[in-house]
């Protein structure tokens, strides 16, 4: 154990060797800078602030691992601080589990069912597991990230749980119902995953796991009904969800529009945006715990008669009263629509209002079931035709103009493909896919939760009845494809994996009943991945390439199997969904709509309608830009920013490189997230999407100097090859070097 001594030039000297043991830097120079900073009556505390502040001031392309010899120097003042809070010698590194699950649960940080669940005899034998040299996986921004956000402390932010012990908390929480006769073999298979960094777990879940305060569950999605009772209703479950760590889409296409009839009086409503007004006021209001606003994405139909006034929301002029900075923009797309772009055709707004008055239908619970054609444009085309209907034209192109105006002026609305996302819903047979969620990966059945009655029971008691809509959630990990692919653990990984996701659901406390049920009824998983550009370095294959497209295509596909498989197995231990009957899984339509074909998959095929499926919804790949930092990986399937760059939030500013960047790497990552050609990351994205049943956080990065005809074109692009969602367009004002591809 390293204990910095600040009257002892020659401890200085040992502490910078011990970190710099097997990295390759050289240490010299950082002894010299320590020795003249460090004051015989610097503070331990101090002396290592200064040490880390030292080695940081290292890190460049050229000298990559100072990060780890950062994240050492920091990490053994954890050892050094736990240890003194705990009473046992810092030598030991980690203290008694046991004694650590019965101090915190007894200061109210840890839920009692660990202790009441788990024998100390079991715990200690976890304790012989926890392994601290796994600690030296993390690099300085993973280390500080995990330390000051998630790990357990007391209530005055002392030092108690330590990085390997939140990953076994985490392993145990998860798997404390299972059967006691492999529950044990079942932690430490979890333990292993998370704390190799080879997965990680959604960010609600790494904060909350085996704590008595908040949700395990990363995303939801409500439906909103065109009446006040639904809407106030909403505004409050939103409000719940933001508290306990949620972000939320909302789909509001069900409004009426502006100038709509109330009551039979015809222009009394005033639209969608005072309502979405009320939303952002709640995203601010109710934050998450204390650590950041409240998260909402709010989503509309792009034939809604509001859709003009929707898209100038996040504009930074006009009239600020009819703004909503706070809130994210999402807007829902048919093919019919991309189809009037794409030729330069007239567009038709409505009220959906008056469309149920007039037509006896709403126009969003279709879609077409086929590409150009289907049931939504034929409800369409007749409400164009119908003179009883009020409704706008425009040109489809000029709709199109004012989304990418908004786009590069915030990067929102995202993008919602809806008739592609319900041809692959794999539940369609149980209902309609409306809009997604606050990062767009989510994409599950929907509709909105209906008030019933109200009533007086006994003298003071007042009942108010709901009949539940499905009100969606979804639980998510994602795999370290840097770490996990190169090591070929892919399937024993995977088993673990589908089985933390699908116990979450079981343990997991909703602020919402309705939601609840939607877990329980469907028992969604979100499997996902991150560090795709780290491993394509490591492998040393080009992004623009035609080899990284074929790759993410068989990759995925893989993932895929396993992912599926996995969860038929697990159908046939615990039991299907409850709404496997009907769906494409219990028909088989499923696989035969992806074309797998092939022994194994049609093996696979024929035990899925046999055995059930354990979840309905099961892969979906998330932003997961904070885990990948924590993991030491690159986010998401996204490039990276740049091969070195500074990592900046609210707290801190920490140097930054490509992970194992070396010479044979460094060419793979210099085409970066501005640099590389975006069409190239629509190819890869359109094959992964094939394999992945909800969708992908996919983002398009692009100067903000880009022509509107490039713009246009990477969203048709997008459309044509059959993405259900695209995020955030993220536009650079930087001079953006190499970008041949944006002009033209």
């Amino acid at each position: 154990m390293i204990t910095v001594n600040g009257t002892n030039e020659d401890m200085i000297k040992q502490i910078i060797n011990e970190a710099a043991k097997g990295l390759s830097i050289e240490t010299e120079q950082l002894s010299e800078k320590a020795v003249k900073a460090i004051k015989p009556e610097t503070t331990l505390e101090k002396s290592a602030d200064i040490l880390i502040k030292i080695a940081l001031e290292n890190i460049d392309e050229g000298n990559p691992d100072w990060t780890f010899a950062a994240a050492r120097i920091y990490m053994q003042e954890l050892y050094r601080k736990a240890a003194a809070n705990r009473n046992y010698h810092p030598d030991n590194k980690y203290g008694s589990l046991y004694e650590l699950v019965e101090v915190l649960t007894n200061k109210g940080i840890y839920a009692s069912n660990i202790l009441s669940k788990y024998t100390k005899q079991e715990m200690e034998h976890f304790e012989k597991l926890i392994d601290p040299d796994r600690d030296y996986l993390f690099n300085y921004l993973g280390i500080y990230t995990i330390a000051t956000r998630y790990l357990a402390t007391d209530h005055n932010k002392g030092i108690y749980e330590l990085p390997q012990e939140r990953w076994m908390i985490i392993a145990m929480y998860l798997m404390q119902d299972e059967d006691r006769s492999k529950r044990t073999k079942l932690v430490e298979e979890a333990y292993w995953a998370l704390s190799n960094l080879y997965m990680t777990v959604a960010t609600p879940t790494l904060t909350n796991a085996g704590k008595t305060h908040g949700q395990l569950s990363s995303c939801f999605i409500d439906t909103v009904d065109d009446s006040l009772q639904s809407i106030y209703d909403s505004n409050t479950d939103i409000a719940k969800l933001s508290k306990n760590g949620g972000g939320i889409g909302v789909y509001m296409g069900k409004i009426r529009a502006r100038g709509s009839s109330i009551k039979g009086f015809k222009g009394m409503s005033s639209g969608v945006v005072p309502w979405i007004k009320q939303l952002n006021n709640t995203a601010v209001s109710v934050d998450q715990l204390g650590t950041r606003k409240g998260a909402i994405a709010i989503y509309l139909d792009v034939w809604h008669m509001d859709i003009e006034s929707f898209l100038d929301l996040k504009l930074n002029n006009g009239d600020d009263r009819m703004r909503a900075h706070d809130i994210f923009t999402g807007v829902c797309l048919p093919d019919y629509f991309m189809e009037q772009v794409d030729k330069r055709g007239d567009w038709y707004l409505f009220d959906p209002h008056e469309v149920r008055q007039v037509m006896g239908f709403s126009l969003e619970d279709f879609y077409d079931e086929e590409k150009g054609n289907g049931e939504w444009r034929e409800k369409y085309e007749a409400c164009v035709q119908s003179d009883s209907l009020s409704k706008k034209t425009i040109p489809a192109i000029d709709i199109m103009k004012r989304i990418m105006k908004s786009q590069l002026e915030s990067g929102t609305p995202f993008m919602f493909y809806r008739d592609e996302v319900n041809r692959q819903n794999s539940n369609s047979h149980n209902g309609m896919i409306y809009c997604s969620n606050l990062c767009t990966e989510i994409t599950q059945n929907q509709s909105p939760t209906q008030f019933v009655e109200e009533f007086l029971e006994n003298e003071n008691t007042i009942v108010k009845k709901y009949k539940s809509g499905d009100y969606v959630v979804c639980n998510l990990s994602s795999i370290n494809l840097g770490k996990a692919v190169p090591d070929n653990i892919l399937e024993r990984l995977i088993k673990i994996q589908v089985r933390m996701l699908d116990n979450v659901i079981d343990i997991n406390t909703l602020p919402i009943k309705q939601a609840e049920l939607t877990n329980k009824k469907y028992r969604a998983i979100g499997l996902g991945t991150f560090g795709w550009h780290h491993l394509l370095a490591v492998e040393n294959i080009k992004w623009e390439s035609q080899e990284a497209v074929d790759y993410a295509d068989s990759l995925y596909e893989k993932i895929a199997y396993l992912t599926i498989k996995n969860s038929m197995e697990l159908s046939r231990e615990k039991g299907s969904y409850p709404a496997f009957e009907g769906s494409k899984w219990s028909t088989g339509a499923y696989f035969e709509e992806k074309g797998y074909s092939g022994e194994s998959w049609v093996e696979l095929w024929a035990d899925v309608v046999r055995n059930g499926m354990r979840n309905g919804y099961l892969m979906a790949v998330a932003p997961n830009s904070t885990t990948a930092m924590i993991a030491g990986s690159t986010a998401s399937i996204d490039p990276i920013f740049n091969v070195f760059y500074n990592e900046e939030k609210k707290d801190f500013k920490i140097p930054v490189t490509a992970p194992e960047l070396n010479h044979r790497t460094y060419d793979i990552y210099r085409r970066s997230a501005y640099i590389v050609d975006q069409r190239w990351s629509v190819k890869q994205n359109a094959v992964r999407q094939k394999h992945i049943d909800q969708s992908i956080s996919f983002n398009f990065y692009v100067p903000n100097t880009i022509r509107a005809s490039v713009l246009l074109d990477l969203h048709l692009q997008a459309w044509r090859e059959g993405l259900k969602t695209t995020y955030y367009v993220r536009s650079t004002s930087n001079d953006v070097e190499e970008c041949e591809w944006c002009q033209s």
